[in-house]
């Protein structure tokens, strides 16, 4: 055999032992890419929280599972979430494993949104993952087939991402949406579970069978009002054979959800707020393959059009999952906090975040007892938001900002400010700032908060 031959074989031998141990790299990367349920060696990840949960202990627990600045105390998680360090450790090395072997970034993403489907009441095939909660409100909005003449009802408090799609359908269709006032509670005006129904069921009685969609909020993002969304569907929607669209931007990570006891037909929400998921990570429910939607839609050729899809596939999730080159790293780090959500407990967290708001708002009405609190101190319609103007003028914008900032810059409190319009014959909107109490606060933040809150306004005055 001549050096040369010798020098090929060689060479042949050499490009099939690399190739054998790339496929090897490859198959490890892609195994640490599968969701986290399948990864039963995983110990690190799947360290269970036991304890119990009205002890200080188990929340410190839960605290230090999250790398927040601690020269500052964030309390604006209805803007963004923060992931938790397990998480977020998984997440930066399934980054980095695509980006060493970057062929190998091909994981089915519908693997996680059968994962997750259950932690949420759904079935399997019942659950997307979209990129935010205005992706998925968006897809179904202009996915459906509206005709000249028909009434969408919404509400005056809905974000963006639902007001903005539906002007386009009305244009596009010759629809008419109508945006029913909500009432706002206040110390001067209670406000009940039925007194929401009630809109929504004067609107129905009022258009009759023009009615088509209801599109609402789960938890309005200007006051932190909780919308009673099963009572809607159940004694409105339901009845009178109309689809319903809810908007649960701040819903997931926050309550303990059941989308087949709401009995909705589609439930889009966020996976980087209240759940601590990346940003661009979110979920979108369809009701058993939007079947109601079907038979509702009966006189429509086309009820739905997966507009926001590169499949051809028969199956609905399918079809809505598939959107090309997905973010892998970010879906399976959305299925590691959705993971450690069920590992403390979502009923748990629900009441956590529940009682701490309830605390916060207690705390307000004694520092401020001539304040004005918009978030209800009715714990059915409470949320993890709670909303108030310490301020006699709630119209001065440029005055809450400063308090905002300052609170920030001065005392390490981070929240934020909305606005909204308690009568719609009101030219002026009414401002308020947001305080998010989540399961990685305790008693001592939100005292303080109050605390800070109360010895700036007494500067300010």
């Amino acid at each position: 055999m001549t050096n040369q031959q010798n020098s090929c074989l060689q060479n042949n031998d050499r490009r099939r032992f690399l190739k054998t141990t790339t496929g090897l790299a490859i198959t490890a990367a892609g195994v640490s890419l599968l969701p986290a349920s399948a990864q039963a060696g995983n110990a690190e990840f799947t360290e269970a929280f036991h304890g119990n949960h009205s002890d200080h202990g188990f929340w410190n627990k839960v605290r230090k599972e999250f790398v927040l600045n601690k020269r500052t105390t964030y309390m604006n998680i209805g803007t963004s979430g923060s992931m938790p360090k397990r998480v977020l450790k998984q997440y930066n090395k399934a980054n980095e494993q695509i980006s060493i072997n970057p062929w190998n970034s091909n994981v089915p993403t519908l693997d996680y949104a059968k994962q997750i489907a259950p932690s949420f009441g759904a079935d399997e095939h019942e659950l997307v993952l979209s990129r935010n909660t205005t992706d998925g409100v968006s897809t179904i909005i202009n996915g459906l087939q509206f005709e000249y003449g028909d009434i969408i009802l919404t509400t005056n408090h809905e974000h963006p991402a639902i007001t903005v799609p539906l002007k386009h359908v009305a244009e596009r269709y010759g629809a008419e949406v109508i945006e029913l006032t909500l009432p706002v509670y206040t110390p001067d005006n209670e406000v009940c579970a039925d007194d929401f129904v009630n809109v929504f069921n004067d609107a129905v009685n009022l258009y009759g069978n023009r009615v088509r969609l209801i599109a609402f909020s789960h938890v309005t993002y200007t006051t932190g009002t909780t919308l009673p969304a099963k009572k809607i569907c159940k004694k409105v929607a339901i009845p009178n054979g109309i689809i319903t669209l809810i908007d649960g931007a701040h819903t997931p990570g926050m309550f303990n959800l059941d989308f087949h006891d709401i009995d909705c037909d589609f439930y889009s929400g966020a996976g980087h707020k209240w759940q601590c998921g990346p940003g661009a990570t979110g979920f979108l429910y369809v009701r058993d393959n939007a079947s109601r939607l079907y038979e509702f839609w009966s006189d429509r050729e086309t009820p739905l059009w997966f507009i926001n899809s590169s499949s051809s596939a028969t199956a609905v999730q399918s079809r809505l999952q598939s959107v090309g080159q997905d973010n892998y790293p970010a879906k399976r780090a959305l299925a590691d906090a959705c993971t450690l959500w069920d590992e403390i407990g979502r009923d748990a967290i629900e009441e956590r975040i529940l009682d701490l708001s309830a605390l916060c708002k207690r705390e307000l009405a004694k520092k401020f007892p001539e304040a004005m609190i918009f978030a209800p101190n009715v714990r059915q319609l409470s949320s993890g938001l709670t909303t108030f103007n310490p301020f006699e003028d709630v119209h001065d914008i440029e005055l809450l900002t400063e308090f905002r900032d300052r609170l920030h810059e001065e005392y390490g409190y981070i929240v934020r400010t909305t606005s909204f319009n308690i009568d719609p014959s009101d030219i002026s909107k009414t401002y308020s700032l947001r305080v998010s109490t989540h399961l990685f606060h305790d008693e001592d933040d939100v005292k303080g908060l109050v605390q800070a809150m109360k010895q700036l306004y007494r500067e300010m005055k």
